[in-house]
């Protein structure tokens, strides 16, 4: 019987040519939307972990209750004896000692008085260490545009539009004035190794990378640290894992009152990302959801169309005495091999953009130039097991549906009217 019904399929291109090319489209775009959204949600993830976050912030709780205000006089004070603790606590988590820092960047002229100010905000990171966490994970070698890597204590890395500004030039000194871990103010040179371009609108502004031992000799933070994130050897970011790791750390110090003991929070429970992450996976549910009920709307009425011009050939199966459960349980099985054959090849060819977009990417700098998003330049699409069935969803149910609505009619037709309709 099916081997019968795909003869006929083939063979009448209007039973199935148009019904297979709406679902072969219908599939093909329901795929890449889901694919696109996947990657722009796992972008400003990443993104936001790498530089700002980390998958676990270990912190002072003083420092934790400001958020994004990054304080340094609530740093945390003993930093190299709480990083040997977190190692041994939790040895399977990459640790990222980290300093956030604001200020104003001076350029001098030929005779030392000032050419150029800007303001600036600076991260303190392991910068000089060839082996450091930072370096691979913020992936310095790779965004340097020109100069150097830092080689020696006082260089610094500075981003490549600020560079420009300011007319610094590798090799060029410059003066950053800030404010010491007390309250007084901070004065230190600093010589311009290289500029770096990170893709990241936020990071690529005005950013300063210095070495974190000389970002605590120009701040009076010896052996401080503002911030230590933690990350997850594999890069990707499990809730569940963040919150028993922050709960069982935490449970160390939860008996002491002092307000500047540490304190760890995760992800998506620090402020502002706990927001983001949730909208963003909101948004991008909410897309991908409705879009898919687009399509299977459209697919459905698909399915109703083929029935409806078929209603001469229905009745001409049941004036020869074809069984109507018979005839009605041939259609669905029609449209059930449309949609599957539509939905496969559709999958297929939703799969090929999205792994162009995944692997190569598109810039949309443009069109975010003031843009204070942790997320990169390049948008890339992420595709997951759910990117390989999503198709089916419309693809194969709405076409179904579709199909056995407007094949209930089988069951309407008069047996004894079946003559006079086709004779007109």
């Amino acid at each position: 019987m099916i081997r019968f019904l795909i003869k006929g399929l083939l063979r009448d291109r209007s039973r199935s040519l148009f019904p297979l090319l709406t679902v072969l489209t219908g599939v093909t775009v329901t795929v890449l939307m889901q694919a696109y959204m996947a990657g722009i949600t796992l972008n400003m993830d990443e993104s936001s972990a790498i530089f700002g976050t980390g998958h676990l912030k270990v912190t002072s709780r003083a420092y934790a209750k400001e958020g994004d205000l990054a304080p340094n006089e609530l740093a945390y004070v003993g930093a190299e004896r709480l990083l040997g603790e977190l190692h041994d606590q939790a040895p399977d988590v990459i640790w990222a000692p980290r300093i956030r820092f604001g200020g104003l960047l001076d350029v001098p002229d030929d005779r030392g008085e000032t050419k150029a100010q800007a303001p600036v905000v600076g991260l303190g990171i392991s910068l000089l260490s060839e082996g450091g966490v930072d370096r691979r994970l913020l992936k310095i070698e790779g965004s340097i545009v020109r100069g150097r890597m830092p080689a020696s204590p006082g260089e610094v890395l500075v981003s490549d539009d600020l560079a420009h500004h300011l007319d610094l030039e590798p090799g060029a000194s410059a003066t950053l004035i800030s404010s010491t871990m007390y309250g007084g103010t901070a004065t230190s040179n600093f010589r311009i190794a290289g500029t770096v371009r990170f893709g990241i609108r936020a990071m690529d502004r005005g950013t300063v990378l210095a070495d974190i031992g000389d970002v605590q000799a120009a701040l009076d933070m010896q052996d401080a640290a503002g911030e230590i994130l933690g990350f997850f050897p594999d890069a990707v970011y499990r809730r569940d894992v963040a919150d028993s790791l922050s709960e069982r750390l935490n449970a160390r110090w939860e008996k002491t009152d002092d307000e500047f003991a540490p304190t760890v929070v995760a992800m998506h429970r620090q402020p502002g990302i706990a927001e983001l992450m949730d909208y963003m996976g909101l948004v991008s549910t909410g897309i991908v959801v409705i879009f898919t009920l687009m399509m299977s709307i459209v697919l459905w009425n698909a399915g109703l169309i083929g029935s409806l011009r078929r209603y001469g050939e229905i009745g001409l199966r049941l004036a020869f005495g074809e069984d109507q459960g018979r005839l009605y349980r041939a259609m669905i099985a029609e449209s059930l091999v449309i949609g599957l054959v539509g939905s496969a090849v559709g999958t297929m060819l939703g799969l090929v953009p999205a792994y162009w977009l995944q692997s190569r990417g598109f810039d949309v700098s443009s069109l975010m130039p003031n843009s204070s998003l942790m997320m990169n330049n390049v948008i890339r699409a992420h595709i997951t097991a759910t990117t390989f069935v999503i198709g089916f969803l419309p693809g194969v149910l709405a076409t179904a549906i579709g199909t056995a609505i407007s094949g209930a009619g089988v069951y309407k037709r008069q047996t004894a009217s079946l003559m006079k309709e086709l004779e007109t």
